[in-house]
């Protein structure tokens, strides 16, 4: 039968001579016209490494086939006079297991699909630990182990501290060593620090909340002790520093390794897809991690106890633990398929040598040594790899953009909720779900439709810049959304004074003749919400003196409310636990402004991506990824929140008095809140767009000759050998 036309990026070399694979040759000088020396059947049976078999049926699934040739394998060791490289006899072992046990029901899953499905579950419950369960209890552990907010925010940090620490090690020594190992240990140890961020609970005396009847209406008990000792708990910080450490160590293999795992084990236009659904993957776990985690916080932390005091009550800590052991036990499990997987799936070869180089082109050729497969193998290549990725002003400029575009997701992703409930009147459980329901169509649609747009349009290098360019651009136009916004609820004593009347110069009023007599503390906030629809401080500041439940919802109302304007009503007024409803006309209009700026702002993530491991050679992709980590966490996931907090900062109106230091903000001026989002959005997008402008004009593309034959194959789909036509007569040689 004909052998149809192959390419490499190394040598280019083509062939179109006919091979006869009946029978093997005696003599390795004919290997330029038999394939008998280093082919034949393997211990499966019969298929050879290309796919085809002694009886010329090709077969390019079969999952024993090994490649025939490859132009970047270090065990290519027969040299033709032909000019053709051929892989050793010496076979690899591709099978799925541990060690000797390698089950035959376990090779169903030796596949790029098996591969795909346990790294999303990985990834999800990477997303839903991290991003979700704790973001959402890190308020309850604050109050149990008595916490500051820097404390706290440490805790947070701690996790991309770990990940830029471990990167360049894991990136370029994982790399070049054995992926599947790499990343089932760091997801092995990821599942270590689950646990380990739970151990305080079983490791500390039972929680007992500081509470007495009726607290916070008017004439009641209002002495709540000031403890200026800082409490023997607050040294567990440590441990749940340690615990998001191994978080950061375990995640890192998950987003360089796994993604290039990926990339080499599936067709190039098929690779978009494969990394869109991992990243989708990744990004539904924090959604869940929001969801769950506020399912769990509505159980009191100490399991089968009954207690005196609702969810509602700023007293509660929930079962902010039970979240963490199921996640850690999770990633116990899934990181024993993951090491069982080989260091490269049946059949994968064939990809790598169908594979056309997108790699920037330095000018002084120096691209050219990242393809010596013994490049990046030792320490002493680690200066020179580095030196490669400055040189080449596209990755850069990448890097710098997907820094951009960070500090946006994690600015937003910390203060979303926020922003919602300031601006609708939200409680803070109410806003972390509707901001779930808001990232999951958004964010999770935006990443699956950036990679299936690249693999529809079969875009190269430079036409997946120019789709992050137009996606930055979009989501630029749509974040001028932020200069409408919607009023502050009227608050008693802090966005206007009793009678209705404006506050002077902004300051705050919390005493009233109504109230006088009450003796209300500001230390407790509890805000309610009057029959005449204007909120108050707490019950105490609306000068009520009874409470009960309501039946229908389980909500404290409180009567005989002497601050509440009862012109209109024949009693004293009532009022409700919690904030009043907002009435905002422009909620729509802000609701649907705000999912296209975070659908277009996660639509780029997948094409910079792709466009990041197309930009540098083969060799350097999981470095390259590890080095944009860095720039990335370093320039954006760790500054960014913090900016952004900064900024929002700026805008509030009423801050928490600890016994007469300033603790969190409690009430926001929308306008101020709506402004300075504006603005730090505008900053940051303008720079992402620069960055990718300046990405695309600077990219430079391998000569078109450098990709013969299969460049179109490769771009359209069209990877299995049989299915490629030689361009020349079969009887021709090369």
């Amino acid at each position: 039968m004909a052998m149809p036309q192959n390419s490499t990026r190394e040598n280019g070399f083509c062939f179109t001579q006919t091979l006869d694979f009946s029978h093997p040759s005696p003599h390795p000088g004919n290997a330029g016209r038999t394939f008998g020396a280093v082919s034949g059947q393997d211990a499966c049976g019969t298929p050879l490494s290309n796919g085809i078999t002694s009886s010329g049926v090709p077969s390019p699934s079969d999952s024993c086939a090994e490649p025939l040739c490859s132009a970047t394998s270090a065990e290519e060791e027969t040299q033709p006079e032909g000019g053709i490289r051929y892989v050793s006899a010496e076979e690899e072992e591709l099978a799925c297991g541990w060690g000797g046990v390698t089950p035959g029901c376990l090779q169903l899953c030796n596949t790029s699909k098996g591969v795909l499905f346990f790294l999303c579950v990985a990834s999800f419950l990477q997303g839903m630990t991290v991003n979700g369960f704790i973001n959402t209890v890190i308020t309850s552990i604050e109050r149990r182990f008595d916490l500051r907010s820097y404390q706290s925010g440490l805790i947070a940090s701690s996790y991309d501290i770990a990940a830029c620490v471990c990167l360049t090690f894991v990136s370029y020594f994982g790399g070049n060593g054995h992926k599947p190992r790499w990343l089932g240990w760091g997801v092995l140890v990821m599942g270590l620090g689950s646990l380990l961020f739970a151990l305080p609970h079983f490791t500390t005396g039972r929680y007992e909340a500081r509470s007495a009847a009726e607290v916070g209406v008017c004439g009641g008990n209002q002495s709540l002790p000031c403890s200026q000792a800082a409490s023997s708990l607050s040294g567990y910080r440590f441990v749940f520093m340690l615990g998001q450490f191994l978080h950061g160590m375990g995640a890192t293999p998950l987003y360089t390794l796994g993604v290039t795992y990926l990339d080499e084990n599936v067709k190039t236009n098929y690779s978009p897809v494969y990394i869109a659904v991992f990243y989708t993957a990744a990004i539904l776990g924090p959604a869940a991690g929001y969801l769950v985690g506020g399912m769990f916080l509505n159980i009191y932390t100490e399991i089968g106890r009954e207690i005196g005091i609702s969810p509602e009550n700023t007293l509660w800590v929930g079962a902010w633990w039970i979240g963490f052991l199921g996640a850690g036990a999770a990633s116990l499990l899934i990181s024993i398929p993951i090491l069982g997987y080989p260091q490269r799936l049946p059949g994968s070869q064939r990809y790598i040598v169908m594979r056309v180089s997108e790699a920037h082109q330095i000018k002084d050729g120096s691209h050219k040594k990242a393809s010596d497969p013994n490049f990046g193998k030792t320490v002493k290549d680690l200066p020179r790899s580095v030196l490669l990725l400055l040189k080449n002003p596209t990755f850069i400029f990448l890097c710098l953009a997907g820094a951009t575009e960070a500090t946006l997701i994690a600015g937003m992703s910390t203060f979303g909720p926020k922003f919602l409930e300031s601006q609708f009147s939200l409680s803070a459980s109410e806003a972390a779900t509707f901001f779930g329901y808001l990232v999951v169509p958004a964010g999770g649609g935006g990443t699956f439709l950036g990679g299936f747009l690249v693999n529809k349009f079969k875009l190269r290098c430079s036409g997946i810049i120019k789709l992050c360019l137009f996606c930055t651009v979009s989501s630029l136009l749509a974040i001028l959304i932020f200069f409408i916004h919607c009023p502050n609820m009227p608050m008693a004593g802090v966005t206007q004074m009793y009678n209705g009347s404006a506050l002077p110069g902004g300051s705050l009023n919390l005493r009233a003749a109504c109230n006088m007599e009450c003796g209300c503390l500001q230390e407790t906030y509890s805000p309610v919400c009057g029959s005449d629809g204007i909120m108050y401080y707490s019950p105490c500041h609306a000068g009520c003196k009874k409470v009960s439940e309501d039946i229908r919802n389980g909500k404290k109302v409180y009567h005989e409310c002497s601050c509440v304007n009862k012109t209109l009503l024949p009693s004293p007024g009532h009022a409700e636990a919690g904030k009043c409803t907002s009435s905002c006309a422009k909620k729509p209009l802000l609701l649907c402004f705000m999912f296209v700026v975070i659908l277009f702002t996660f639509l780029s993530s997948i094409p910079a991506l792709t466009a990041t491991l197309r930009c540098v050679s083969d060799r350097q992709r999981s470095f390259a990824l590890g080095i944009q980590w860095i720039v990335v966490r370093t320039l954006g996931g760790i500054p960014g929140p913090i900016a952004f907090g900064s900024m929002i900062d700026k805008s509030c109106l009423l801050w928490q008095d600890q016994c007469g230091e300033q603790g969190s903000c409690y009430v926001y001026q929308n306008s101020a809140m709506s402004r300075y989002t504006l603005i730090a959005g505008l900053v940051y997008k303008v720079l992402g767009t620069t960055f990718f402008i300046v990405a695309c004009l600077l990219y430079k593309p391998p000569p078109l000759e450098s990709a013969p034959g299969s460049s179109d194959a490769s771009e359209n789909g069209n990877s299995d050998l049989q299915e490629h036509k030689p361009s020349l007569p079969a009887d021709e040689d090369i």
